[in-house]
């Protein structure tokens, strides 16, 4: 097998670990973190710690409480429907079961989007999220349990599956949400409070990290944090993934003869899950993948990226259903498209995530008020 997973500090801390710290805080537990009176957990989509670190002079009042331990290592596949599910559960995708971006629903046989098609595509946001959230963790031991974000998000499918048991409010601007997450923690003392901010993730995808409308985006949403957190309050910082800009020149296009044999492209450009027709032909189909790509991708079969733990230490035998037949995970900032279908609309994306680089998958973790250093 070409594929490996980057080599990690024994103690490198994990966002799958959030949940379990902000509830020793709430507890006055030892750990992590300091005992707070109530806990704000804000979450800055697409941020990741080295773009942060790189672009320090537009993020002062962030990178100002960041020392260098200040870092978490993202789960894989590092994209939001995976690992945003990962710190809103504390567990890993191979216990929540979203698996990446599109997959396969074994039941159907059809693909599925685990971000945007709950609706469109059937998804049951009480099955097919397979573990209990933070917030119905937090109801459960007595704390109240919130949520802050955009208003275009209250109902959907992810939001159902990933914020169930918490109160939703929606605010427009991240300055606004940032302020009502702080009252709501004022407020309600012993509470759980999470805040969304996606401006950055947004900016990237579609100006790429180079641009100034990103850098707008930093900005921005450091202003919003830069504001005075009310006494007693802990405010946990962190993302569920970086990014890195895909030039042109790096996107891999598969045309019909790479695809033979192949039924479903899923996953996304940065870590694609691949279906056969056939999959008793996998060892055939994975050969000559590596083949057309080597050089530019690695490529795993499911039953190789299971045994390395891609997915974490365990995995659900419904989880495993999900993933492709066979793993393509392209190298450095290239990022492989499905030439034949019909929506080629991803080839316009400049900032992409999913892989498995330093850049997507180290994030910031940082205290701020009563978890500041």
């Amino acid at each position: 097998m070409s594929l490996m997973l980057p080599s990690e500090s024994p103690s490198a801390r994990s966002v799958v670990g959030v949940a379990d710290d902000v509830f020793a805080a709430l507890r006055g537990d030892a750990g992590r973190l300091p005992r707070a009176t109530s806990v704000v957990l804000v979450v800055i989509d697409g941020l990741g710690a080295i773009g942060l670190r790189a672009h320090a002079g537009h993020a002062r009042a962030l990178t100002a409480q960041m020392s260098k331990r200040d870092v978490a290592t993202s789960v894989f596949p590092s994209t939001t429907a995976s690992a945003l599910t990962s710190i809103l559960t504390g567990a890993w995708p191979g216990e929540h079961g979203l698996m990446g971006y599109r997959v396969v629903d074994p039941d159907r046989g059809i693909l599925v989007n685990q971000l945007t098609g709950w609706e469109s595509e059937g998804l049951d946001p009480a099955t097919w999220q397979m573990v209990p959230t933070v917030f119905e963790r937090a109801a459960a031991n007595g704390h109240g349990a919130f949520a802050v974000g955009l208003a275009a998000y209250a109902q959907s499918g992810f939001t159902r599956a990933t914020l169930r048991g918490a109160v939703f409010s929606a605010e427009a601007s991240a300055a606004d949400r940032v302020l009502s997450a702080y009252t709501l923690a004022e407020q309600n003392p012993g509470s759980l409070v999470y805040c969304y901010l996606p401006e950055v993730d947004k900016a990237g995808h579609k100006h790429g990290m180079a641009s100034a409308e990103w850098l707008a985006a930093l900005e921005d949403v450091d202003a919003a944090l830069a504001v005075r957190v009310p006494s007693g309050i802990g405010v946990l910082v962190t993302s569920d993934h970086g990014m890195i800009d895909v030039p042109e020149r790096r996107q891999i296009v598969l045309d019909e003869s790479h695809l033979d044999g192949i039924r479903h492209v899923g996953g996304e450009p940065r870590m694609i899950h691949a279906y056969l027709e056939r999959p008793a032909d996998a060892e055939a189909v994975i050969a000559r993948w590596r083949s057309d790509l080597e050089g530019l991708a690695d490529i795993a079969s499911r039953d190789e990226a299971i045994a390395a733990g891609l997915f974490g230490p365990r995995i659900a035998d419904a989880a495993a259903a999900r993933v492709g037949d066979l793993l393509v995970i392209p190298r450095g900032n290239g990022a492989v498209y499905d030439g034949t279908a019909a929506d080629q609309r991803g080839r316009g994306m400049v900032g992409q995530h999913g892989g498995l680089t330093p850049e997507e998958r180290q994030v910031p973790l940082v205290g701020l008020g009563a978890f500041a250093r």
